[in-house]
């Protein structure tokens, strides 16, 4: 028989990971790609020219 170990009463804080695939940094990467497509539809716009075309590569 083994006995029934205590249970914690208070959850452990776990530190947020600061590397790789977490909540935050999907959040950000998230944000930062909406602002860059905003911008390069922003560019087109004005210039009545693709992002290529701008660019040069085409």
């Amino acid at each position: 028989m083994t006995a029934q170990q205590p249970q914690p009463s208070v959850p452990p804080k776990l530190e947020e990971p600061k590397l790789g695939f977490n909540e935050y940094a999907e959040r950000l990467n998230g944000r930062a790609a909406m602002i860059g497509f905003m911008i390069m539809v922003a560019i087109e716009c004005i210039t009545n020219q693709g992002v290529l075309a701008w660019l040069g590569l085409r």
